[in-house]
Formats: structure tokens, sequence, C-alpha cells
């Protein structure tokens, strides 16, 4: 799954997912959206941009941790802004490499 405002970033971030060899399944680009998708979509992992439309993406977090699923931030601000009850959270910091993305999601599978 991802969550991302950006609709460019969200082709790279999807991109990326493809060529690390996996599929995404399901997206969203805005928080309303993003809390139906992590309650209702089939998805393994998401990749969730932390800030979207200035509205932070805390409470899809919180949904998609509810549901046993793995997640990790997508952000430009590093870890500023991360609650401290997400702080296992990994990070993927903007800009990013598609070698960074793999990495994420080889962490989030493991």
């Amino acid at each position: 799954m991802i969550v991302e405002d950006e609709a460019v970033i969200a082709m790279l971030v999807e991109d990326a997912v493809e060529a690390a060899g996996h599929s995404v399944v399901a997206q969203a680009s805005n928080i309303s959206d993003a809390m139906v998708t992590a309650a209702k979509a089939d998805f393994d992992v998401a990749l969730l941009d932390l800030n979207l439309n200035g509205q932070k993406a805390h409470g899809v977090a919180m949904v998609i941790e509810s549901r046993g699923k793995r997640f990790a931030f997508v952000t430009g601000y590093g870890d500023d802004g991360v609650l401290a009850k997400f702080a296992h959270a990994p990070v993927l910091s903007k800009p990013f490499s598609f070698g960074d993305v793999a990495a994420i999601l080889d962490k989030l599978a493991s």
C-alpha cells in the first residue's frame, strides 16, 4: 500500500516497489482515503508519507498496526515529526533511490 499526496512521488514509489519485485495493490493520496484503505485493503506492508497535505499520517499508522501489518514512513523530514509511539517504524527519507525502497521493503518483510 502506498500513501502519498504528491502524484509524481507516488509514481516513483510504485516504480521502485515494482522494480524490487513487489506489487502495489492499494494507494491513497489523502488522510480520509488512506484511513479507509488502511482498514479494508488487502496488503502486506505500507509506505506512508508522514505529511499528507499538512495532516500527519499517524492515525493511518494506528489503523495499519491494529491489523497487525507493518509500515514505514516516507518523509523529507527524517525522524522529525514521527511520534515516539512509532519510533520502531522504519523511515525512508526523501529523496530516495530505488535501492532505498528495496531495502525498506526487505526490512518490513523480515
